[in-house]
C-alpha cells in the first residue's frame, strides 16, 4: 500500500530585496509614462516635476529618488541603447568586418525604435526639438562613443592611445545613427530606420573596414 502524499513545503517567499527591487521598477515605469504622456500633451517646459509626482500619487521627493531631473525621465527613456549597442558589437563573430559589425550594432535599437513607432517615436521628437534634452543625449551619446572605441579597440587589437581608428570608427557609427534617428522623426511613414542606416554604411564601409 502506498504512502499517502505529505503536505506540500510551501514554496519559499521572494527576497525582500526583489521585492523592493520589483516595486521600484513600477514606481519608475509609472514615472516614466506618466510624465512622457503629459510632455506630449503640454510640452516638456510646461510640465512640472510637481504635476508628474502628483499624476502619478507619490510626493516631490520621491521623483527625485528615481530621477535627478525632468530632463532624466526622457533621456533614460532611450539611454540603454548604448550598454545594448556595445553587447551587440562585442558578441559579432571576431571574423566580421568592422562596418558589418557596427551596422548590426547599431541597427538593433534603431530597429526596435522603428517596431514601436507609437511608443519611440513622440520621445524622439521630443528630445530633438527640445534644447534641454538634446543636451542631455547628446552626453549619452558621447558615453557611447566611448564605449564602442573600447570594444572597437580590444576587436582588432589596437591600442586606442595610439591608434585613432576606434575612436573615429565610433563616431562615424554614432553620426549615422543620430542621422537616422532624425531623418525618422521628421517623416516616420517615408523613413524606414533599417533602410536608411544600411544606407549610411554603404557610405561608411570603405573608411570603417581601412584597419581590420
Amino acid at each position: 500500500m502506498s504512502t499517502p502524499p505529505g503536505p506540500r513545503t510551501p514554496a519559499p517567499a521572494p527576497p525582500a530585496s526583489t521585492l523592493a527591487q520589483r516595486k521600484r521598477q513600477l514606481v519608475a515605469t509609472e514615472l516614466t509614462e506618466t510624465a512622457l504622456q503629459l510632455f506630449a500633451h503640454k510640452g516638456f517646459e510646461a510640465v512640472t516635476v510637481d504635476e508628474v509626482a502628483t499624476a502619478v500619487g507619490v510626493s516631490k521627493r520621491t521623483f527625485f529618488r528615481y530621477f535627478a531631473s525632468k530632463e532624466d525621465v526622457v533621456v533614460q527613456f532611450l539611454a540603454g541603447m548604448g550598454a545594448e549597442m556595445r553587447a551587440e558589437l562585442a558578441a559579432r563573430p571576431a571574423g566580421e568586418r568592422t562596418s558589418a559589425a557596427l551596422l548590426h550594432a547599431v541597427s538593433v535599437p534603431l530597429a526596435a525604435c522603428g517596431d514601436h513607432a507609437e511608443r519611440t517615436l513622440p520621445v524622439v521628437r521630443l528630445i530633438l526639438r527640445t534644447p534641454a534634452l538634446l543636451a542631455r543625449f547628446l552626453e549619452h551619446e558621447a558615453g557611447w562613443r566611448e564605449e564602442l572605441a573600447g570594444e572597437l579597440a580590444v576587436r582588432l587589437g589596437l591600442d586606442p592611445a595610439e591608434s585613432l581608428h576606434p575612436a573615429l570608427a565610433a563616431g562615424m557609427a554614432l553620426s549615422a545613427f543620430d542621422t537616422v534617428l532624425r531623418r525618422w522623426s521628421e517623416d516616420a511613414r517615408a523613413a524606414d530606420p533599417r533602410a536608411l542606416i544600411e544606407q549610411a554604411f554603404e557610405l561608411l564601409a570603405p573608411a570603417l573596414d581601412a584597419a581590420g
